[in-house]
């Protein structure tokens, strides 16, 4: 009887895992061994989820886990908690891995390897960036290790580090936990993912609950206590008393093992893979989730974007494909959304700056409408700015802020924008209404009605 193949997974979290169980449902033990290696303490959980549990909004660490190591080993997965793979040697097709908590180092053997290696929060060489009390999001453990801090600190002044989307959800987070919440951002505007115009209006709702928001802010060191804790975070102009620090400026792709293998990664840093999620130029290398780099729909080119649920979609890719079968992941529209408190935030496409560096003309449309019919009780605001392709009026990007159904009304324009529609035909779509969940003409669709008379009045 043949020996059964033998495949790695580095990493045990959405794409990893993902991979791993799609894989065992298609091929048995006997047929395939699968082995999986994660360095921390939890595996195939929500990372999403972390700022909802600082906050106190929902339950963890158990309720943001998906599939508990005992659950994976039951079907058959030998996952190897608090491991580290530290060396990949592809010519011989194994890895080194050393165990966190006792040291030793061994060898594993593969025929096949995914790598799912995530992504590592950013963390600026500046003076007292490493102190007690600073923390990065982007694990369990991390989030463990901020609540930690939070209750051990005997002061109530936190200062948040970046203002994109994790920095503005522990913002909401630590007032929800009674904190005085300082937000140091570098950019015009908080949420860079936003074109600066609808940021500020973030801004002014973070102002108006109460979170301090500091624009064009530099971070030149964290200063410290005589014990090493963090006391404060200095900026060129100023210092802001910190009794807890948190950076929330964004990830990069942790790709250090790959990049010492020699794999191909792209100009963000991420793994490079064909539509198969396997690397390029190697037949038996898949990757996925946060490490690697995705085909953008709109612009045509490759992008980083950290999100589960691209991570998960990796994974039953990659496993249907290790596991004997065949899938692609044909690429991503960048949707996203995010909350502050009640005010919704959401983008998918491209920004301004995007569309400039892809050589796109286009133009822009921006509307103010309600998220209700005017006179339903309740109504609120609702902004919406939509971008379109200036000859062909092929939509380009959309960006909503506003209140309760604000955020999810992005999801109309990601399918629009992957189904390759101009403005115009958006105007026609015929969406659900009633006076309690919309306006006759929803923000969206009159949104593209401006958007296609800016398109006819630029022309050629």
């Amino acid at each position: 009887m043949a020996a059964a193949e033998r495949l790695v997974v580095v990493g045990g979290d959405a794409a990893g895992m993902a991979a791993a169980s799609q894989a065992r449902r298609l091929r048995e033990p006997g047929e395939l061994a699968i082995t999986a290696f994660e360095r921390g303490h939890f595996t195939s959980y929500s990372a999403c989820g972390i700022p909802y549990w600082v906050g106190g909004e929902v339950d963890g660490p158990a309720g943001l886990i998906a599939r508990t190591p005992e659950e994976h080993r039951a079907r058959a997965i030998d996952l190897r908690m608090r491991t580290e793979v530290t060396e990949l040697d592809l010519d011989r097709g194994r890895v080194r891995t050393r165990t966190l908590d006792g040291g030793g180092e061994s060898w594993t053997g593969f025929d096949k390897l995914v790598l799912a290696t995530g992504a590592r929060p950013l963390r600026p060489a500046l003076p007292g960036i490493d102190a007690r009390g600073v923390h990065g999001v982007q694990t369990l453990d991390d989030g463990r290790a901020l609540l930690d801090t939070l209750t051990s600190a005997t002061g109530r002044r936190a200062v948040v580090v970046g203002a994109g989307y994790i920095g503005v959800e522990m913002a909401e987070a630590l007032i929800r936990r009674g904190y005085e919440v300082t937000v140091l951002d570098r950019g015009e505007q908080p949420m860079s993912t936003l074109d600066p115009d609808m940021g500020a209006l973030v801004h002014s709702a973070m102002c108006a609950m109460g979170i301090e928001t500091v624009r064009g802010a530099h971070v030149t060191e964290v200063l410290t206590d005589t014990e090493g804790r963090a006391r404060a975070v200095a900026t060129e102009d100023a210092e802001y008393p910190a009794d807890v620090v948190v950076l929330g400026m964004g990830v990069r792709p942790e790709t250090s093992l790959a990049a010492a293998a020699g794999l191909p990664l792209g100009d963000s840093g991420g793994l490079l893979t064909d539509l198969s999620m396997r690397v390029r130029g190697q037949e038996h290398i898949w990757a996925g989730g946060d490490c690697v780099e995705v085909w953008d729909l709109v612009s045509g080119r490759t992008r980083h974007i950290a999100l589960g649920t691209h991570a998960n979609k990796h994974g039953q890719i990659i496993g249907a494909n290790v596991g004997g079968g065949y899938a692609t992941f044909p690429g991503v529209v960048g949707t996203a959304v995010s909350k502050v408190c009640d005010l919704e935030i959401a983008r998918t496409g491209l920004l301004e700056h995007q569309a400039q560096a892809a050589g796109l003309r286009f133009v822009t449309a921006t509307i103010e409408s309600t998220d209700k019919a005017g006179y339903y009780p309740g109504a609120r605001p609702m902004h919406v700015k939509m971008l379109a392709e200036r000859r062909t009026g092929r939509l380009l990007g959309v960006q909503i802020v506003g209140h309760e159904g604000a955020g999810k009304r992005v999801d109309i324009a990601a399918v629009a924008l992957t189904a390759g529609m101009t403005v115009e035909q958006m105007t026609a779509l015929d969406l659900g209404y009633a006076p309690p969940f919309s306006p006759v003409w929803d923000p969206v669709l009159v949104a593209a009605r401006k958007a296609t008379a800016a398109v006819r009045a630029a022309g050629v």
